[in-house]
């Protein structure tokens, strides 16, 4: 099995789950037992500081809380931008992205920078992911460095898209309703 840790997956646009509707998962976790990720592209309307107040001063601007998915929506995931060699409290993913241990004091982690939080996460039983791949549910591609804790999150799945080379890229210009192209 080849893991998918840090890849991208984002939703074809006739992916049949609402949960998932044009949805970006960043997959924090992928091996034989299943996977997990967060969905980059769905922030609250309620700041992340009401969610774990002592990040408050780190959350990546406007520092709302996301929709991290349909499971568990009361625990909480940070993602944080650090140093690449990972210092204690921060889980190295992709980049200078990682995932961020939420329970440490933000003083005794000096070099972690932005900050988004994440309410819940999307979930794969041990072969899940690999069945939805195989039915065309998703496409595998490779995070940016800003995809993670981008400034406009609700347009990423049509950005991320769009920059894909040939007819992917052209999947970003797919109409919310092809009934009416």
């Amino acid at each position: 099995m080849n893991s998918l840790r840090a890849k991208l997956l984002v939703a074809t646009p006739l992916l049949p789950d609402d949960n998932f509707h044009r949805a970006v998962v960043l997959l924090i976790e992928h091996n034989e037992d299943g996977a997990l990720g967060v969905v980059l592209n769905r922030p609250r309307r309620v700041g992340g500081a009401e969610a774990v107040a002592h990040w408050a001063g780190r959350l990546q601007p406007p520092g709302l809380l996301h929709e991290g998915g349909p499971v568990s929506a009361n625990s909480v995931i940070g993602l944080a931008r650090g140093p690449d060699h990972g210092p204690e409290g921060l889980v190295p993913l992709y980049a200078d992205i990682g995932v961020l241990d939420l329970h440490r004091d933000p003083g005794d982690l000096p070099d972690i920078g932005s900050v988004r939080l994440f309410a819940g996460y999307a979930g794969w039983t041990a072969g899940q992911l690999e069945g939805e791949l195989t039915t065309g549910s998703w496409f595998v591609l490779d995070p940016e460095p800003d995809d993670a804790l981008s400034a406009d999150p609700e347009a990423l799945w049509g950005r991320v898209l769009a920059r894909q080379d040939g007819l992917m890229g052209r999947v970003a210009e797919y109409p919310e309703d092809p009934s009416v192209n």
